[in-house]
Parts: C-alpha cells; sequence; structure tokens
C-alpha cells in the first residue's frame, strides 16, 4: 500500500472519530485536537513507518533559550515512550514515530501515541519553565 492509499485511509480514520482532517500540498494529514495542529505522516519510502507531528510549539527567542531548549528536550525524550523532542530551527517539535506493518495499525495505537505525544511537550514545557 502506498502512502496516497495510507494517507486517504488515516484521514478517514480520523474524520469517523470526530476530527476534520485535510491532505495537504505535500500529501499529509493535517488535524487539530484542542485548537492546536498536528500531522501525520506515512513514507514513500517504508510503507511501515508512521509518524505524528506537533510542529513549532515552542519558539526559541535566544541562544540562552536554546541551550535551555536542547537540555529539556532531552529530558522529555528520555522521560516519554516513543516520544521525540527537538529544535527546528528557531522552534520546537516534538513527533512520535512508530514502525506499523499497515494503516490500521497505526489507528489502533493513535490514541496511546497521542497521549505520549501531549506527555512530552508537557514534561518539556514543565522544564522549561522550571529552568
Amino acid at each position: 500500500m502506498g502512502k496516497a492509499e495510507s494517507t486517504r485511509m488515516f484521514a478517514e480514520f480520523l474524520r469517523g472519530e470526530g476530527y476534520i482532517p485535510q491532505i495537504d500540498e505535500d500529501g499529509d494529514v493535517r488535524f487539530k485536537i484542542e485548537g492546536r495542529i498536528y500531522y501525520a505522516f506515512f513514507d514513500e519510502k517504508d510503507e511501515h513507518f508512521f509518524r505524528l507531528v506537533f510542529p513549532s510549539f515552542w519558539a526559541i527567542e535566544s541562544e540562552d533559550e536554546r541551550r535551555k531548549v536542547q537540555k529539556a528536550a532531552l529530558e522529555a525524550t528520555a522521560e516519554i515512550k516513543v516520544a521525540k523532542v527537538f529544535p527546528v530551527r528557531d522552534n520546537v517539535w516534538a513527533t512520535i514515530e512508530l514502525f506499523c506493518s499497515t494503516p490500521d495499525e497505526a489507528k489502533k495505537v493513535f490514541q496511546r501515541s497521542m497521549s505520549a505525544l501531549k506527555a512530552a511537550v508537557q514534561e518539556f514545557a514543565d522544564k522549561m519553565r522550571a529552568s
């Protein structure tokens, strides 16, 4: 199954869950939860790879803050299973990256994956506020 079909199937799943997904110009699924924008990506070259992304949730405003971001991101990544938190240019992103043999498997772990993604963002924010 290719990226386009996996993306379409996942968008239909999200629609059935009550979300309003859109497929963007890159063929990825964009959706909102609680006013925040997330993306679901399937990989054209690796049909088993699935990624949920919460992009640009924290702006990096100085080099001093960048050092704190790097430390907090490493700690949040270490604390929360399958989550990655990392700087991208002057923002911080969080992702959940998994290998799923089918898009149906991605659907089965969606809620738990979103919980982990939110937990990683919260862990990062807590560490930033404490620094």
